[in-house]
């Protein structure tokens, strides 16, 4: 048997970072977005070409970097995003994936959509018009994903004429809000590893504080936007959370070379298993011992997320797609009560006693929906008790009754196997996104988390 001679951390997101962009309609998300990865030199001479051709065909004589991501015949014709765009795209000292989100509150669920796998928000305000209502929103989406970093991009500075009491009082109220939704402190251009949030004065449409720093904005000196993506710690270490593996297929050959091979094959969504370990398959509760792990063909002694492996046990115990794989001395509780925070993505509202399907990780099952306590108002974080129902966009606490059991982590131990989604059983549409547990972390748990974290970041 050999052993991987690579450390957890080389597979591990440190040299990717996935992060979206959030903001209102006409904040400038796509410009921002077209003018990094111009200036980044990620955009291929004929992308740029045409994108110059549509612009001149627009009347417009300087290229729409907008036109980049905004590929919808729709988005080009009214100027706005409509749906999330992703990008790739690298510098020397980092790989990118972008999710550019739309910015109209009837797209709030795209944002939802595009937040939550990334590990870094850009949040645009119009230095204009300061934080608004979608600003706000955006926020708490990003507290509520337990998105671990945020950079508030303050633009259209050249229209206010660069002046740094405009971005300063910005800056002052998105803190109070931030402070509000119980993350830790933000800062304006010190140092990234000590905030949550780090506040930049840009114009997308002209390039300042993008990629190369600002000649109008001598009073700043904190790190342009790129900068900022290439240095942010990326250091949520999935090997450090609890172990967790769901089975996502059993494999059984039953040929001559391998008579009696039963291997559980899937990925590892959080943790590290080796072999020898206890371990206890959830939701029956049965305990058995890890004897062999399957990485790439060869036979290892240890795996760590996000390897997908296939784990051999001692026992012949009755497996299948959807059962959990866990250390039996750090296993989820099983419960069939879900009490959670949720997004509605659905144009048909969310009601209390509706039957839904809910599929958490590898497992789906048969639901209730049981209670609607409440629905979160994002202007002032207010909970309206009983609202009956959540329509589109809406963010609301739920409780939910399943008809198996569920090994259910809190989404804040754990954004892989905290997360969940309620679905249509007649016709397969997701009805919406929920994360299990509390909704927003009070100040003084984000300040624990922070003090712990290696990096002094609100990282889960």
């Amino acid at each position: 048997m050999t052993t991987l001679n690579r450390h957890p951390e080389q597979l591990s997101a440190t040299t990717l970072l996935r992060f979206a962009t959030a903001g209102s309609v006409d904040d400038g998300k796509s410009t921002l977005v077209g003018r990094l990865l111009h200036d980044s030199k990620s955009v291929l001479a004929d992308q740029l070409e045409a994108v110059e051709h549509a612009s001149r065909s627009r009347g417009q004589e300087a290229p729409d970097l907008a036109l980049l991501t905004d590929g919808l015949r729709a988005e080009r014709e009214q100027g706005i995003t409509i749906d999330v765009a992703y990008r790739y795209f690298a510098t020397p000292r980092r790989r990118f994936i972008l999710a550019d989100t739309p910015g109209h509150v009837q797209y709030t669920r795209n944002m939802v959509t595009g937040a939550s796998t990334a590990e870094l928000a850009v949040v645009l305000v119009d230095a204009r018009n300061g934080v608004v209502e979608q600003t706000r929103r955006h926020a708490a989406v990003a507290a509520l994903l337990r998105v671990p970093h945020v950079v508030l991009a303050v633009n259209k500075m050249d229209l206010v004429d660069y002046a740094e009491p405009v971005f300063a009082a910005i800056a002052e109220e998105f803190t109070a809000y931030a402070a509000s939704l119980g993350v830790p402190g933000w800062g304006s251009g010190g140092d990234p590893q000590d905030n949550w949030c780090t506040a930049i004065p840009i114009s997308a449409l002209a390039g300042d504080n993008v990629v190369e720093p600002s000649a109008h904005m001598d009073w700043y000196g904190g790190p342009t936007v790129l900068e900022h993506l290439e240095t942010v710690p990326v250091s949520h270490d999935l090997t450090a959370c609890h172990a967790r593996f769901p089975v996502q297929y059993v494999i059984r050959p039953q040929t001559a070379e391998h008579p009696d091979y039963r291997g559980y094959a899937g990925q590892i969504a959080a943790g590290a298993f080796r072999v020898g370990e206890a371990v206890t398959v959830l939701p029956s509760g049965r305990t058995t011992t890890v004897t062999a792990i399957d990485a790439l063909g060869e036979g290892v002694d240890i795996a760590w997320a996000p390897q997908s492996v296939t784990i051999r046990l001692a026992d012949d115990i009755d497996i299948s797609r959807g059962d959990l794989i866990a250390p039996t001395d750090d296993a989820p509780a099983v419960t069939q009560d879900v009490e959670a925070t949720v997004c509605h993505v659905a144009d048909q509202p969310l009601t209390v006693g509706q039957r839904v399907l809910l599929k958490h990780t590898t497992r789906t099952v048969k639901a209730i929906v049981k209670d609607i306590p409440s629905r979160l108002a994002l202007d002032d974080l207010s909970q309206h008790p009983a609202p009956g129902r959540l329509v589109a966009n809406d963010i609301g606490r739920i409780v939910v009754r399943t008809a198996e059991p569920l090994a259910l982590d809190a989404y804040a131990d754990s954004r892989r196997t905290g997360s969940f989604l309620l679905i249509d059983p007649a016709d397969g549409t997701t009805l919406t996104a929920g994360m299990a547990g509390a909704s927003f972390a009070t100040a003084d748990d984000a300040r624990a988390t922070a003090t712990a974290a290696d990096d002094d970041a609100w990282d889960f």
